[in-house]
């Protein structure tokens, strides 16, 4: 992943009201309520292929650029930004969120989905939303990142036809994470979801609209192919 852009700081760049961010502020709303904020400051922003800076050949390079995300950076950014009181402590959990041990390192970035979220859970940053019998189990074999040894993979998600038995069980913030069809890949895209009463709205980095949008999530479900969907719920940090 090689691609260049501006490589602003967390803070460097204004948000679309033109003040500078307000992480202190904002950590004494509820973190639902930041996640919604903070994802919401960020549309319009384009759309980038690979942001990330590294590769199985060459040295991995730090970034919290805010300039442009993929789907990935996108909630890795909103969710840093909301746990954090200010930009060095950004900066430290978006490390944590992104990589295994906060290890800037390519191979110790979660360049498969499913990684992320189990070591992300092991982090005490987010935990997967269970829905017992409305779920169904996948097997994968993921081989889909060069360089990344195969592994095998087991998860469970909710098929989109029963989605409508659980979707009343999520709340603004949660992020979701949609499985692949693939045989060799867990998922194929994420975002993060805003409720307005009985609807469930979609922030996402999306490369067909070229840039951070907000839909109507069934819009997303109906024009998608998906094995499942993955829901997962940010927690708040005890501060130390």
């Amino acid at each position: 992943m090689t691609a260049q852009f501006s490589r602003d700081s967390i803070n460097a760049v204004p948000d679309r009201a033109g003040h500078r961010p307000r992480l202190q502020a904002e950590m004494s709303e509820p973190l639902a309520a930041r996640m919604e904020s903070i994802s919401r400051r960020f549309l319009g922003r384009p759309y980038v292929t690979n942001p990330l800076i590294g590769s199985a050949e060459s040295p991995e390079i730090f970034t919290d650029a805010i300039s442009g995300f993929d789907c990935v950076t996108y909630i890795e950014t909103v969710l840093a930004r909301a746990l954090s009181r200010n930009k060095a402590e950004s900066s430290s959990i978006l490390r944590q969120i992104r990589y295994q041990n906060g290890v800037v390192d390519w191979k110790r970035r979660n360049h498969y989905m499913t990684v992320w979220i189990r070591n992300n859970q092991r982090n005490g940053l987010v935990r997967q939303l269970r829905f017992g019998n409305a779920s169904i189990r996948l097997d994968r074999r993921l081989n889909m990142v060069p360089g990344v040894p195969s592994r095998r993979c087991a998860f469970s998600c909710v098929p989109k036809r029963s989605f409508s038995r659980v979707d009343s069980q999520i709340q603004t913030g949660d992020l979701i994470f949609f499985a692949s069809t693939r045989p060799h890949l867990d998922v194929f895209h994420c975002g993060l979801l805003v409720r307005s009463g009985d609807r469930l709205r979609l922030r996402h980095a999306s490369r067909s609209q070229s840039g951070v949008v907000e839909q109507d999530l069934s819009q997303f479900l109906k024009a998608n192919r998906m094995s499942g969907i993955l829901l997962v719920r940010p927690l708040e940090r005890i501060p130390h």
